[in-house]
């Protein structure tokens, strides 16, 4: 398989995840604190439906949105993190599930393009099979295709 070129940067996503889940859960808290203090203090329900509107419903939904968003990176986020040097080595073929195996394209030719594209396929990938105008990336500035993910992660 060719490396990862040094053009090609990775987040770390689960960290993202998590510290933007956490950061919009407690936001959510804060603007529910501010919009529970701002009701207490109105005696009529038209007084109180603004901070309804404009901070305990908004709080809620950052709350719901972080805890989401915190769920997502636990669950997602049990692999390594990425960066120099943190890549998980490949499992051999034959420790790989049948599906999986089938799956995932299998072609360990140099990675495609398509004229004026932005991603770099495998030479297999359902979006450059059979297109007679794919050529070669060489040495292009190119983000790795979703569909076929042409270098390892």
């Amino acid at each position: 398989m060719p490396s990862i070129p040094p053009s090609v940067r990775r987040t770390p996503a689960p960290r993202l995840l998590l510290w933007g889940g956490l950061v919009a859960a407690a936001g959510g808290a804060v603007l529910c604190v501010i919009g529970w203090y701002g009701i207490s203090g109105e005696r009529f329900a038209e007084r109180q439906l603004p901070y309804l509107a404009s901070c305990t419903v908004p709080g809620a939904a950052l709350i719901v949105t972080g805890a989401v968003l915190v769920v997502g990176a636990l669950l997602g986020g049990s692999g390594p993190g990425w960066g120099p040097g943190t890549e998980a080595p490949e499992p051999a073929e034959e420790e790989r599930p049948d599906e999986e195996r089938a799956g995932a394209p299998s072609s360990a030719g140099p990675p495609l393009r398509v004229p004026g594209g932005t991603l770099a396929h495998r030479p297999d990938c359902p979006l450059v099979a059979g297109r007679p105008e794919a050529e070669p990336a060489g040495d292009a500035d190119l983000a790795p295709c979703p569909v076929c993910e042409p270098w390892p992660r």
